[in-house]
């Protein structure tokens, strides 16, 4: 029993760690101060937790404006979580490149976050236009508004499909974000029969997205490619074409990963 209160303190601890990453991973480069109000600790942890960190190599500070942040040390840590996905990102890569040149638009390629019901973008191409859908690599979105997570989650077995919605807190992020557990199991119906996923201002205002899945060699959704486009510039006359080529693109890597 005398063990309890150690390790709820090193949990604390660990979480006030994670805290000050992030708070960096936002704001880029941060005081002392900001950081501590963001990771919502005081001065004087943060200060010995980004010691600790400057020591490791994960954190720099700019001697002259004395501000922190990231260096590509816990880039290099994020980068080797994609090794044995080498196959994945060869096969995508190609039929993404297509489909940039096709289309114009932003680009994306996500995978399945197993820790919660995100999905994690993990590749892209931006838009050649001036006003454009911009995406993060590293950014995890949920599954229940994104047309990536959609097409990720359609293609899974049923007890996997249920078992996630029902661990999903379904908010509302969007003027149409879809927040009703049935409505959810319909569309990823209507995802799987079709065979790619949409989403019109489900996870961002203004936005409109198509998705389709990357199947592996057992029929497993193990990767969804999108297009995403301003909803002011999409062209529903193009629909049927923007369709076909991101369908194709999504059997043409399923087909390289051995999915027949």
């Amino acid at each position: 029993m005398a063990e309890k209160p150690q390790k709820t303190e090193n949990a604390a601890a660990v979480l006030k760690v994670f805290a000050v990453l992030e708070s960096l991973a936002e704001e880029r480069r941060a005081s002392l101060a900001e950081i501590a109000q963001r990771a919502m600790t005081s001065k004087t942890t943060a200060h010995r937790l980004l010691q600790t960190m400057l020591d490791l190599g994960y954190v720099e500070q700019d001697p002259e404006t004395e501000k922190y942040a990231l260096t590509l040390k816990l880039f290099g840590l994020g980068a080797r979580i994609l090794r044995g996905q080498e196959d994945l990102l060869r096969v995508c890569d190609r039929e993404m490149g297509k489909l940039s040149r096709a289309t114009g638009e932003s680009i994306n390629l996500g995978v399945m976050d197993d820790f919660d019901q995100r999905v994690a973008y993990i590749h892209k191409y931006d838009s050649a236009y001036t006003l454009s859908m911009q995406s993060t690599l590293g950014k995890r979105n949920p599954l229940h508004s994104t047309s990536l997570g959609k097409a990720l989650l359609a293609f899974r077995d049923d007890d996997e499909i249920a078992e996630r919605i029902a661990a999903m807190e379904l908010k509302k992020l969007a003027p149409r974000t879809i927040t009703d557990p049935e409505t959810l199991r319909a569309e990823l119906a209507a995802t799987r029969a079709r065979g790619y996923a949409e989403e019109i201002e489900e996870s961002e205002a203004g936005v409109r997205c198509m998705a389709a899945p990357v199947m592996d060699h057992a029929g497993k959704s193990v990767a969804a490619i999108s297009i995403a486009f301003p909803l002011v510039r999409f062209d529903e006359s193009r629909k049927a074409e923007y369709v076909r080529l991101l369908t194709e693109a999504g059997r043409a890597a399923s087909a390289a990963l051995g999915y027949t």
